[in-house]
């Protein structure tokens, strides 16, 4: 018996070896559409934005096809672990508790959060006084929704949307006093909006680091990491002549 189990131990270890040393030639990656100016769909429908044009270039730069999997949020880290997708590259925060879970390719993007109001707010900073009896907006199952649940949770009303898009809309229509989102994302959808004007609310957020983590990640299964290191070794070379700092303008501007 002792003799069965060890050959079947055996057996699933090299299995496992097979299945690390796997050599993709064609890497499905995890999205959630829409995240401006991360991740989202031009008025003609193509597909765009910092993780897309970034993603398609690491893959150039690797030697494989890219394609691109929409997937809600909520099921994104499921969604890998069933093998829907190879990897997730979607404004993914890497922190330990991902980290149980998955495995993160170096930072390749680490931007602050930030609270974002109507200009007319009388709101100047974001405290427990402050926001207390508000509405607050952020997306469901992020770094902001935990850390506003756990802050502010018990003094304001917290909306949870699937879509940042979504959350901007009834913020539009008044139904939101505040919200908290990627400053990047607020940015694009919030600060340069034409329909109503915005501004930040106090300073920007990266503490603690429980919550806002080491930056965003390329999100990969545990046992692929020859896979990881592939878009590791490519991410240092296009940071190494110039190609990152193309993208990164190309949505950023030179913040």
């Amino acid at each position: 018996m002792k003799k069965l189990l060890t050959v079947s131990l055996l057996g699933l270890a090299m299995a496992a070896g097979t299945a690390q040393a796997r050599d993709y030639d064609h890497v499905r990656i995890g999205v959630d559409v829409p995240y401006e100016p991360m991740e989202y769909r031009t008025p003609e429908g193509e597909l765009t934005g910092f993780d897309i044009d970034l993603g398609n270039a690491l893959c150039a730069e690797i030697g494989v096809t890219c394609e691109w999997i929409e997937q809600e949020w909520d099921g994104i880290i499921p969604g890998l672990m069933s093998r829907n997708y190879d990897a997730i590259m979607s404004s993914m925060t890497i922190n330990d508790e991902r980290r149980q879970t998955v495995l993160f390719s170096d930072p390749y993007f680490t931007p602050p959060s930030a609270w974002f109001a109507p200009t007319e707010s009388e709101l100047s900073e974001a405290t427990r006084e402050t926001l207390e009896g508000l509405t607050i907006g952020v997306q469901r199952g992020t770094l902001q929704d935990n850390y506003v649940t756990d802050m502010f949770g018990d003094v304001a009303s917290v909306s949870r949307y699937s879509t940042a898009d979504d959350m901007v809309l009834d913020m539009q229509a008044e139904r939101l006093d505040i919200v908290f989102l990627d400053y990047p994302v607020g940015k694009a959808t919030l600060l340069d909006s034409e329909r109503r004007d915005y501004q930040v609310v106090g300073e920007m957020i990266t503490e603690p680091k429980e919550y806002f983590g080491d930056g965003f990640g390329i999100a990969f299964r545990q046992r692929d990491e020859a896979l990881a290191e592939r878009f590791n070794e490519a991410l240092a070379t296009l940071k190494a002549d110039g190609t990152y700092d193309e993208i990164h303008e190309r949505y950023f501007g030179e913040e």
